[in-house]
Formats: structure tokens, sequence, C-alpha cells
């Protein structure tokens, strides 16, 4: 669809450790319950530097299962996002866990033609590594382990669904910068819109605190992708894109493009209320897995770990 053009010779930027200092703490429990207390995440804090999960807690999923979703969902970003910038995916120590590990399949570093679309490309990809870290950090020994991913058919099986390309052609997500920016908006709006569905499944007022300053960023990621796209003209593609996310929800009319030639959708809104819809677990797990029938595909070939799966 573009030209790939020639590789940048600059060297990859150094990943930020944002909880190295907390975790080498001579108290390990309490430098994660302060670490867990700047970020705003509560009682699940508690659970993860050792006490007993609540007494009396009868809800089908807790705390520590909406935040495991959301990591999983982490794992994803960062994996895409680290090997577009940098060319490389994330260490041993940020993917061990409880449930089934898995390995990556797809990604490399993109020559990025635009010097503003690799700086984003490099703010997202120490963004996500944050995040993987920070909700890592707040659930301690009960984080799930990063489970199989698919980076490439997957985007493939994407473009092929939206029609971007044919049904036998191939999408190179890592081909060149607009195959990258509309790669990321593939899953952009869907991130902002999970931590907006998981919110109101949290128990904990702290923990929704958390997961609202991650959303926050979520929502700033999605902007920077659609803005992007807009001024690059790309209107067509993204309103195929979200068609087809709609459609593995069927009845659902939640996803929208970036507007047109006239008009700028450059924020991710219900145009009635003016406020950003939210998405059930179950909806998310029909995106990621490219299919309407839940059934682990797409960028989680095994599914995800923990409980929501």
């Amino acid at each position: 669809m573009i030209q790939r053009h020639d590789q940048l010779s600059e060297a990859p930027a150094q990943l930020p450790d944002p909880i190295a200092a907390m975790v080498t703490d001579t108290s390990l429990a309490a430098g994660r319950r302060a670490f867990i207390r700047s970020l705003g995440l509560g009682a699940m804090g508690v659970a993860v530097a050792g006490a007993a999960t609540p007494a009396g807690a009868q809800q089908a999923v807790n705390d520590v299962d909406i935040f495991n979703f959301a990591l999983n969902l982490e794992y994803l970003e960062a994996e895409f996002y680290q090997r577009a910038a940098f060319g490389q995916g994330l260490q041993a120590s940020d993917v061990d866990g409880t449930g089934t590990p898995g390995t990556v399949s797809g990604g490399r570093q993109i020559a990025f033609s635009d010097a503003n679309i690799r700086k984003i490309a490099v703010e997202l990809a120490n963004d996500e590594l944050a995040h993987v870290r920070t909700l890592r950090a707040a659930l301690g020994s009960n984080r799930v382990a990063r489970p199989a991913i698919d980076i490439n058919l997957s985007f493939t099986l994407a473009a092929r669904a939206a029609g971007l390309v044919g049904p036998n052609d191939t999408f190179d997500a890592y081909a060149n910068d607009m195959n990258f920016l509309l790669a990321a908006f593939i899953f952009e709006d869907v991130g902002v819109s999970a931590y907006l569905g998981g919110g109101p499944l949290l128990s904990d007022p702290a923990n929704l605190s958390g997961a609202a300053r991650i959303l926050a960023v979520e929502g700033y990621h999605a902007g920077a992708i659609r803005t992007e796209l807009y001024v690059n003209g790309f209107y067509s593609q993204t309103q195929a894109i979200a068609t087809a996310r709609n459609n593995l929800n069927p009845g659902t009319n939640i996803d929208q493009g970036i507007g047109d030639v006239n008009t700028a959708n450059l924020v991710f809104t219900n145009p009635t209320t003016g406020v950003t819809p939210a998405r059930t677990p179950q909806q998310v797990l029909n995106i990621v897995y490219l299919n309407a029938d839940t059934r682990p595909t797409g960028f989680f070939p095994n599914g995800l770990n923990g409980t929501i799966r």
C-alpha cells in the first residue's frame, strides 16, 4: 500500500524502569505498598502484599481479576510498540506469572520516515512498558504471565476483515509509518473502552482511581494515533476498521472512524453525551480474538491468562 523506507541508524532509546527502585527496597512488602499507594491502588495492594482476599466478597470477579485482564491487554500493546519502536520485546523479568506463559509471534523495528511518528511510537512504547510494570508490581504474586501473543498474522486477519487488503493478501504492520498507525488504531480505542468497561466492576474506590490514571494515558494515546491518521487523510481506512470492530459484537455500534475531509472526529465519544463509550470484557475479547464467539484466536491464539478469558 505504501512504500517501505530505509532503516534508521539511530540506536533504540534506553527504556525506563519505573519500579526498579521500589522492588529493591530492603522491605519488599513495605516498598510495594508504598508504590501502590502512590498509584492510587488500594485494597488490591493489601492483597498482593500478602494478606488474604477480603472475607465476604461474593462478586463473580474481584479487583485482582480485573487488573489481570488489563495486564493481558497491556502485554499486547507493549509487545507491539516495543518491537515497532526498538526492535525488541519485553524482558523475561516483565512476563512471568501465573497461568500458561507464551511466546510472541511477529514484530520488528520500523524504519520510520517521519521523525514525529517515530517519536510517538517511542513514547507509546515507553508508556506501555510502564503500564505492564505498574500492574505487575501492584498484583505481586497474583500477576498473570504473558500469554501467547500474535502480532503478525492477526494484523492481516484484521485488515482482511476490514477490507484494507484482499482476501489472499497480507498486511505488514511494520512496513512503514502509515501501516504502523493503522495497526495501532486497531487496538487503541479498544484499550480505552476496556478500562471504562472494567471500572464499574472494581470494588475498591482506590483501585478505580488507579485504573482511571492509566485510562487517561490510553486516551491520550488514542487521540495521538487518530490525529496522525486524520492529518494523513486515512478516513476510509479507519472507518473500515471501526465497522469491522462493530461487526465483531453484533448489535452494537460503538466504534467510529476519524471523520472525513470536512469534519474531524479525533475524540472517540458518543455524539449526544460527549462521553467515550465503554465495552464489556466479552466485547473486548471478541475484538482481540477477532471473532464474535469469544473463541481464543487472533491476537491471543491460546486465550488470555486469568479468570476473564
